[in-house]
């Protein structure tokens, strides 16, 4: 996991970062919170209205006439149907303002992720990221429209209230204010246990969903094994937990609004007895009384709502914060900001003093190595799992970058040039084939996006791939299942190579690419290959020796680095590691 899921970001913070995207749409804003303010003037106006009516009932019974019951009634009617209107555009503009930013911060935590590097995702669950960037940010809708709205609404009844009730009796308006500053204090203490519940939960159920992800994708290996008990009590184990962290939440959120009512009737108590003396010692009049109780009644609605509104409040907080962790992850592969495109002249590459260690675990895998690949020469690397032959190819389009030393393409540093230069003149054909959920024809053509149909054909021809797509149901239309599931691993591994073929690239980077087919598959894929290797620099990682006889140069990785350097009969003839790894192979056959 990141470290940033580590960082704990104050509120304040959080509103801040949130800033820029709520801002983007100021405009919807500004008139959304217009509209809220709109839908306050029949609460602000009613208690005026009510007072005046008893007052002048009580004061001045002859000038209480149907002529003014219409009046104030046909005001009160206007300010309805503003307050009807204001609301149906904060229940639909300013719902989609919250889709807008809910779409916008998504975009912006894919591009993110997009560019993080392999390390992160080897310590971080897939079942995480995706509870950030869905459910996470779903809440983020609600938390966008509502959060500005509520406190905008708050804030003006509040003041208005004051400043109303003032003018009837500032000592008694003194008195029931001064419970807001002991709630506030106490509503802060009882949010921040709240929030940590809230984020618990969020954790929680990302985990579920990574814990169920795995099971799903391994279904085949958990029947296999008839462990299908085993992953059911691992997915209770997950399941029990979320129930008791979501059962700490409404604890947490039963206690907050617990002490809300108990400080809305401390209130009403106050008025009570407050008023009911301002009254018998005529400090206040019967109708301003009445428009006390009201706007009191009016405060406590609204700090109900606050409080209705905090567990909208805190899942949205929580789930910005959660997509804050993710775009506060350093990108450690990246341009350099005087980064040029990279100057294919002829493929020649070197791994000049080349020294790396993981980041996570500091696991040095390769040290000092120095190699010189020639523009054009197919050369293949051997050796022992464990011996540094992927890390090393992996360093060459920058998955990964070099602790020390450097890795240069025609002279040119890699960490110098544009990645998507670096990217663009190389093809990959890796020993686990990853095919997206599509047709045969989609994941062909992700190697030339621009690709017309026969020349995609083609490259499945050259890739010895064509006979079995067109037994396909629907040819190069057929769909291939989520991670190419419909497809045997042999006719997953020839379109992955159709792929490279497609893109033409100058630079081959081939990881066991034959290690999921038959013999005549690969012996066609070997044919095919050598065609596309001519003129290209080739790399070659094999397990099986008998796929790189062939190779200009064979280099045999071990941990120590470099151990030998040959053709393969000049290899056989020294009698070395070369020679012991060869007669191994030979000798299970």
């Amino acid at each position: 996991m990141s470290k940033t899921a580590d960082k704990r970001y104050s509120t304040w913070e959080l509103i801040k970062r949130f800033s820029p995207y709520l801002f983007k749409y100021k405009k919807m804003l500004y008139f959304d919170l217009f509209c809220a303010s709109m839908t306050t003037l029949c609460d602000i106006v009613l208690p005026r209205i009510m007072s005046h009516l008893t007052n002048t009932a009580m004061y001045n019974a002859a000038d209480l006439t149907v002529a003014l019951i219409m009046k104030l009634a046909l005001l009160y009617a206007v300010l309805r149907i503003i307050d009807a209107a204001a609301y149906y555009y904060m229940s639909s503009q300013g719902h989609i303002m919250g889709v807008y930013i809910e779409t916008d911060m998504r975009t912006d935590a894919f591009e993110h992720l997009e560019r993080l590097s392999d390390s992160y995702y080897a310590n971080t669950k897939i079942g995480q990221i995706m509870g950030r960037i869905t459910s996470d940010l779903f809440d983020v809708t609600e938390f966008a429209h509502h959060c500005p709205e509520e406190f905008f609404i708050a804030f003006i009844k509040f003041i208005v209230s004051f400043l109303i009730l003032c003018q009837a009796s500032i000592p008694l308006t003194v008195i029931i204010f001064a419970c807001l500053p002991v709630m506030f204090v106490v509503s802060v203490k009882l949010n921040h246990r709240f929030r940590r519940a809230t984020k618990a939960q969020r954790v929680q159920i990302g985990e579920l969903n990574a814990q169920v992800e795995d099971s799903l994708l391994g279904e085949k290996v958990v029947k296999a094994f008839s462990a299908e008990e085993v992953e059911l009590e691992k997915f209770d184990a997950g399941n029990q937990k979320f129930k008791e962290i979501k059962k700490e939440r409404y604890y947490a959120m039963a206690n907050y609004a617990m002490s809300t009512r108990l400080f809305d009737g401390l209130m009403y108590v106050m008025t009570i007895v407050a008023g009911g003396l301002f009254l018998v010692y005529e400090k206040i009049t019967p109708g301003d009384l009445v428009a006390y109780m009201l706007y009191v009644t009016t405060m406590i609605a609204t700090i109900r709502r606050i409080v209705e509104f905090a567990e909208q409040f805190q899942s949205g907080i929580t789930g910005f914060e959660r997509f804050i962790e993710i775009m506060d992850t350093p990108v450690d592969i990246k341009d350099a900001p005087d980064a040029k495109p990279l100057q294919i002249k002829g493929g020649n590459i070197v791994f000049d003093h080349v020294t790396f260690e993981y980041p996570d675990d500091h696991n040095r895998v390769l040290h000092d190595l120095c190699l010189d690949i020639h523009p054009g020469e197919n050369l293949a690397l051997v050796g022992e799992s464990g011996g540094g032959k992927t890390t090393l190819s992996s360093l060459i389009p920058r998955f990964y970058d070099t602790t020390s030393g450097r890795v240069l393409i025609d002279g040119q540093d890699v960490r110098e040039v544009t990645l998507r230069s670096l990217r663009d003149v190389i093809g990959i054909v890796q020993q686990d084939v990853y095919l997206f959920s599509g047709t045969v024809l989609e994941n062909i053509a992700y190697g030339k996006r621009n690709a017309t149909r026969e020349e995609i054909i083609e490259a499945a021809k050259l890739a010895g791939a064509d006979e079995f797509i067109n037994e396909l149901k629907d040819g190069y239309d057929s769909y291939v299942g989520e991670r190419g599931v419909k497809l045997s691993g042999g006719q997953k591994q020839r379109i992955s190579i159709a792929r490279v073929f497609l893109k033409n690239p100058p630079i081959l980077l081939l990881d066991e690419a034959t290690s999921a087919l038959d013999n005549e598959s690969e012996i066609l894929i070997e044919k095919s290959l050598a065609k596309l290797s001519q003129g290209r620099t080739t790399l070659t990682i094999a397990h099986r020796l008998t796929t790189i006889r062939h190779a200009d140069r064979i280099i045999v990785l071990g941990k120590n680095g470099i151990e030998e350097e040959g053709s393969h009969e000049e290899l056989l003839q020294n009698n070395g590691t070369y020679y012991r790894l060869w007669n191994g192979v030979t000798a299970e056959s």
